[in-house]
């Protein structure tokens, strides 16, 4: 670890350079500055950082901010990341830069960031996509990797003397939904009875994070399952309301949500017939009042991560479009065209 020495306080350690005004640092014996970039992820309704919990790997590139020319970028990952007050050493000249950082697991496994010279190169696409049988759009079937964007734009690097830490805010573009479905009667819920599907053009993202146009994706659920809610199945809404019903529940992990955007969340039968389709952004930011701090409707979709969705099906499994529950939040719908 280097230390920041003051020259008369530690005189068997510290070197006096001319011109240093009396600091230098032990083990590097000069007195240019060092820059140091800290990576916060506490975009998140804990409010709290948990990147050292969450994020496992980062690609932090170095742009120069009036020509946007990529001057230097590092990749680190593993168990550096997991120490306390972990810092990335960033090796450049003194100057005014953009810092764009890409991480998580997925920037490298489910999403794939371009090469190139300039900031407006570094695009990231999601790569696990498979062409749609109809020939219109992509199919997403797996769950995607975790991924993490950060930008800070015009970033004096000072040329002053001393240890200098930058700091980087993520905001996680994954998001876990789960649509689940429950009989009012309290009899069982076949999962294979349904079709889950999540529909949005949200598969590309610009080096600024905003959403650049795509083709359509449809993320198909990775996993479905039956069981009884609150013991066989996770207790997504009122205990009270779902001890004895029966239900299916589906998981998808989708990617970035801009309000805006229509992502719509739809449900079939067997028959191919339509048993649910709302919009997913809007019918989240119904319950966005329910958490404590206040945000904007885009601030609340990128510090919430996780979703869930529970619809209630008559003795014909059509849905009973009166109300839902959104993350345990009671909504009754008044206007269902949304």
């Amino acid at each position: 670890m280097r230390k920041l020495l003051a020259f008369g306080l530690l005189p068997a350690a510290a070197v006096v350079l001319t011109g240093c005004d009396g600091f230098i640092f032990e083990d590097e014996g000069d007195c240019d500055p060092y820059y140091k970039v800290r990576f916060r992820y506490d975009r998140n309704l804990k409010f709290a950082d948990a990147f050292a919990a969450e994020v496992d790997e980062v690609t932090l590139y170095v742009a120069d901010a009036a020509t946007g020319r990529i001057v230097w970028q590092k990749h680190e990952s593993g168990n550096a990341l997991k120490q306390a007050g972990y810092l990335m050493d960033v090796n450049v000249r003194p100057g005014n830069y953009t810092l764009v950082a890409w991480c998580g697991e997925g920037h490298r496994t489910s999403f794939g960031v371009d090469d190139g010279d300039n900031v407006a190169d570094l695009r990231c696409r999601l790569e696990s996509r498979t062409p749609a049988a109809d020939g219109k759009g992509g199919d997403v079937t797996e769950d995607l990797g975790r991924l993490y964007h950060g930008c800070v734009e015009n970033v004096n690097f000072t040329d002053e003397q001393g240890v200098h830490v930058y700091d980087v805010a993520l905001t996680k573009n994954t998001n876990s939904v789960k649509i689940v479905l429950q009989h009012l009667s309290g009899e069982k819920v076949d999962d294979s009875d349904f079709h889950f599907t999540i529909t949005d053009s949200n598969g590309l993202m610009d080096w600024d994070n905003s959403l650049l146009e795509d083709e359509r994706l449809t993320y198909h659920a990775w996993e479905t399952r039956s069981g009884m809610a609150g013991v066989d199945v996770p207790d997504y809404t009122d205990s009270r309301a779902v001890t004895h019903l029966g239900a299916a529940v589906a998981s998808h992990t989708v990617g970035r949500m801009v309000k805006g955007h229509d992502m719509r969340v739809n449900v079939y039968n067997r028959d191919g017939e339509t048993v649910v389709s709302v919009p997913l952004i809007d019918y989240a930011l119904l319950v966005k009042g329910k958490y404590s701090r206040e945000l904007t409707d885009q601030e609340y979709l990128d510090y919430q991560d996780e979703y869930s969705m529970v619809f209630f099906l008559d003795e014909r499994d059509r849905w009973i479009d009166s109300y839902i529950y959104i993350n345990s939040w009671r909504v009754v719908l008044q206007d269902t065209d949304l």
